[in-house]
């Protein structure tokens, strides 16, 4: 299993990007924010925010900036580093800043009291926090002083403050290489080795640090830098180095370095004897000028693989998934084998392993395994006629049997299906249920099939329900196997919180994605490993249950009363959108596909494999670009297969009604008379305390409370056809061509809803009639109007799509229908509302109060519990404490 690095995003510092400093310096921040944007696209996990710059005010910069971060969903959705030099500037961060922040950095370079007093804040703030390896005496750097300071920051810290240690991330300082001093030769080797020591003897704590720093005396030679920022990580990584501050997409792959520099780098990051009569930084620095100005370091390697002995064509095809010759080597290795089956059980699963180690490490990614498993496939499908005609067989051996399934009320499955094929490349069988399975049919196939684990999925928020359901149904049928966790809506922290504590005859485990399945997997199968791995993650659960009871105090939200005081206004002057073309709703019974096509916004395609970038830039990107253009090229190739041959059908229904709103919810109507009210949507508003001036908003805010107005609805479905056409592709063995079918449904489905919104805006409703958007400005939202969708942040109560399917018939209109849990079918589908005043725009609720929720269960017509099961992730207290009291 690889280790799990941390990219920290480092372009939102003024002191280490000029460009984001101009923009800063100017109160250009709407541009940079499009920075911060970029940074979280490009795969960073977290931004590290810094404004320490002469020009500045600091702290109402760093204020400014991260409001305006809060009020950005896509930027918001990772974490910040609130970075600065100084404390009055991070403290003024802390206080406006959303979620759990990190601090960079407190130390003792002042002593130990300013220490334990900014700890004392950080903790109370609720703030991880970077800690620097400087003391009274200055930076550490040598190992033995690096390791000192950290032990004694983390014994205060931990001892004496009370402070998580999982929330405690040591920087021991990297400093350059490579600088002609020959005391400084050794600091990458003493940063990677206090690392090692850190995370052997501190337990829980991390260890990050800014790599550029390694490179500085080679500022102005990209390709060298890059090419020791990615030796350094490789090595620092290994030792447990957990994140860091780095351009992770400018980042070469370390096999793919050209060989006679990375041993040249590696030498100077290792300090190793020298080679030669000059030192390793002589060799570095004559060699440097040869790569100056090249894109990277890039290695050709042509194998004539054709020529090899059919063990190694074998693994060849399977490692590159090429399909064309594998049936022609299958066949020459069981000419050669004594069984079939031996075939599979030799070259067939050696290949397996060279894929899982490749993928393991990094150096192949999901869309390439899949396609290993295709040519796997195919030829075990060679094979099995000659196997049946062996009566005296022998069962094949695999490594486990899991069973997956997607669990009932939820038909997503895109993630299950992935880490499925992961888990057959590795010699595993998988029992595959499929979707919307019940708790009792999942048991029992699991008692029939005799597995070994049972692992569930899920995407929307009731499955989370779903999921703790089936935990305590394994208790309670006497299952001692173990549990894996994974699907978009799913975290570690709920299955700690939430799940595992409802099964304790055996283990649960979340798994974040299919990079980490195998490892996990093989852990809770291993002889000698399970009860080790069972028993960390039990212990992590429990410090992650008393974290978040920790993290349950709580947080004085506006009473429901003020914040409907300071509801949005509409700016009076601004004209209401006129009337649409028609009231009612409208079929499209066969949208142009090829329209549709258009329209794809293909960064999250890619990102649905676990490839993260944003379009067209990832198909450049150092790392994941081979991978990305390969899977782009397959599914341009199906996408166009897909409209010639009508694979799907892609339907939808729009409709408009006149509407007011009724407090916080909107009241439909029949007709312009507005005296038959035929639906009523109920809204939820926002209770976090506003600063600035800045409302308390409700969707119904974007709706007139009295006088004309209206509201319209959409539901679109690409998925028509989908399940047959992946299944016959599956069936036939190809699982990469069912995943990248299903995919690219998705995908439709996303664009139609787009397509259609444009429609809306320039004629069906024909409020912006004049507009003129690129499908770039589409993706980008750059237009008048919002739709938002129940489930989603602006209104997280997925009931809400049952008054708006049945106003829009859309199981007549469209072939649409929701489950119980209020997914929708076919999966491949996209619903929500239109807004179409000026000023309507994207939000999130945020935590609610008990006032709130007693009130929207009283405007739903349901008991409270109801509403709290419904509205159970945004709640601001625990409805178990609140029965209680």
């Amino acid at each position: 299993m690889r280790p799990t690095f941390i990219n920290v995003g480092e372009r939102t510092n003024v002191t280490g990007s000029a460009k984001f400093r101009k923009l800063i310096v100017e109160g250009d921040y709407g541009a940079a924010l499009d920075v911060a944007r970029q940074q979280v696209e490009a795969g960073a996990a977290i931004i590290d925010i810094n404004m320490d710059e002469g020009l500045l005010d600091g702290a109402v910069a760093m204020r400014t900036f991260l409001n305006l971060i809060a009020a950005e969903p896509d930027i918001a959705r990772v974490p910040v580093m609130i970075d600065s030099s100084k404390w009055e500037v991070i403290e003024a961060g802390l206080k406006c800043v959303q979620g759990k922040p990190i601090v960079n950095s407190i130390s003792m370079k002042a002593g130990e009291a300013e220490f334990r007093e900014q700890a004392v804040k950080c903790l109370r703030y609720g703030a991880a926090v970077v800690v620097m390896a400087f003391d009274e005496v200055g930076q550490a750097d040598t190992a033995a002083r690096k390791i000192e300071i950290c032990t004694r920051a983390y014994r205060i810290l931990v001892d004496e403050v009370g402070f998580p240690p999982e929330d405690i991330i040591f920087d021991p300082n990297i400093f350059a290489v490579a600088t002609g001093i020959e005391e400084h030769d050794n600091y990458a080797v003493d940063f990677i080795e206090a690392t090692r020591v850190i995370k052997a003897t501190l337990p829980w704590a991390r260890v990050s640090g800014g790599v550029s720093n390694v490179s500085f005396s080679f500022r102005g030679n990209e390709p060298v830098r890059r090419a020791i920022h990615s030796v350094f990580l490789y090595h620092a990584i290994q030792a447990g180095m957990d994140m860091g501050i780095v351009n992770a997409g400018d980042l070469p792959v370390y096999d793919d370095i050209d060989p006679k520099l990375r041993e040249a780098v590696e030498d100077v990051i290792l300090n190793r004897p020298q080679r030669t009569n000059v030192s390793n930084t002589e060799r570095l620095v004559d060699m440097a000028p040869d790569y100056k100005g090249e894109k990277g370091a890039a290695r050709v390697v042509d194998l004539k693989w054709r020529e090899a002995p059919v063990g190694k064509r074998i693994e060849h095809a399977l490692v590159h998934g090429i399909t064309e010759f594998i049936e022609a080597d299958t066949e020459e290795a069981r000419l050669a084998s004594e069984r079939p089956l031996h075939v599979i059980e030799g070259p067939l699963m050696d290949g397996m392993n060279v894929v899982g180690d490749l993928f393991g490490s990094g150096k192949m990614f999901l869309p390439q395994v899949v396609k290993s498993a295709r040519v796997m496939k195919q030829a075990v499908a060679w094979l099995e006629p000659f196997m049946e005609a062996e009566k005296e067989g022998q069962p094949r051996t695999t490594n486990g049997k899991i069973l997956m399934a997607t669990v009932k009320g939820d038909v997503h499955d895109i993630g299950k299906n992935i880490v499925g094929v992961v888990l057959q490349c590795n010699n595993y069988e998988v029992v595959d249920l499929g979707v919307m399975v019940p708790a009792d049919r999942i048991l029992d196939a699991a008692i029939e099939h005799k597995v070994d684990i049972v692992g569930l999925s899920g995407l929307i928020t009731p499955s989370l329900d779903e999921m703790a359901f089936v935990a305590r149904e394994m208790e309670r049928r006497g299952f001692d196997i173990p549990l894996l966790i994974g699907g978009a809506t799913t975290s570690r922290t709920h299955t700690a919180v939430k799940i595992e504590p409802g099964y304790r005859a055996g283990s649960t485990t979340y798994v974040i994605d299919a990079s980490r399945a195998v490892g996990v997997v093989s852990g809770l199968l291993s002889k000698t490993e399970r009860a080790k791995n069972e028993a960390a993650t039990r212990e992590e659960y429990v410090r992650i249950r008393d974290q978040y009871a920790r993290g349950q105090e709580v947080k004085a939200r506006a009473a429901l009363t003020a914040a409907r005081q300071n509801r949005f206004q509409p700016d009076p002057a601004t004209p209401l959108p006129p009337v649409p073309s028609f009231l009612g709703v409208r079929a499209f019974d066969s949208w142009d596909l090829g329209d549709l096509a258009d329209h794809i916004d293909w960064t999250p395609f890619f990102a649905s494999w676990e490839l993260i970038g944003r379009y067209p830039l990832i198909l450049e990107d150092d790392i994941v670009g081979e991978a990305a253009r390969d899977l782009f090229r397959d599914a341009q190739a199906m996408l166009k297969r897909i409209v010639d041959e009508r694979w799907f059908t892609a339907r939808g229904v729009v409709g408009f009604w006149p509407a007011n709103a009724v407090g916080d919810d909107i009241a439909v109507y029949a007709d312009e008379s507005r005296t038959d009210e035929i639906a009523r949507f109920h809204t939820l508003r926002q209770q976090i305390k506003k600063a600035n001036g800045k409302p308390n908003l409700a969707m119904s805010d974007f709706v007139a409370g009295e006088g004309r107005d209206y509201i319209g609805a959409f539901a679109v479905t690409a998925g028509h056809g989908e399940l047959e056409i992946a299944k016959r592709l599956k069936d036939a063995g190809d699982d990469y061509s069912a995943i990248l079918a299903t995919a690219l449904a998705d995908r439709l489905a996303e664009a139609f809803a787009e397509a259609l919104h444009k429609k809306v805006r320039t004629e069906l409703w024909g409020y912006a009639p004049d507009e003129t958007t690129t499908v770039e400005d589409l993706i980008a939202e750059q237009y008048q109007g919002i739709r938002p969708a129940p489930g989603y942040p602006a209104q997280p109560d997925h009931t809400e799509k049952a008054t708006l399917f049945r106003l829009l018939q859309a199981e007549k209109n469209a072939g649409m229908q929701l489950t119980e849990s209020f997914a929708m079918t076919p999966p491949a589908s996209v619903s929500g509302l239109y807004f179409g005043h000026p000023e309507s725009h994207y939000f999130g609720v945020g935590k609610i109060d008990r006032d709130q929720v007693e009130d929207y269960a009283r405007r739903k017509g349901w008991d409270v519990a109801t509403a709290e099961r419904w509205l159970g992730p945004i709640l601001n207290y625990d409805p178990a404490r609140a029965a209680a009291a």
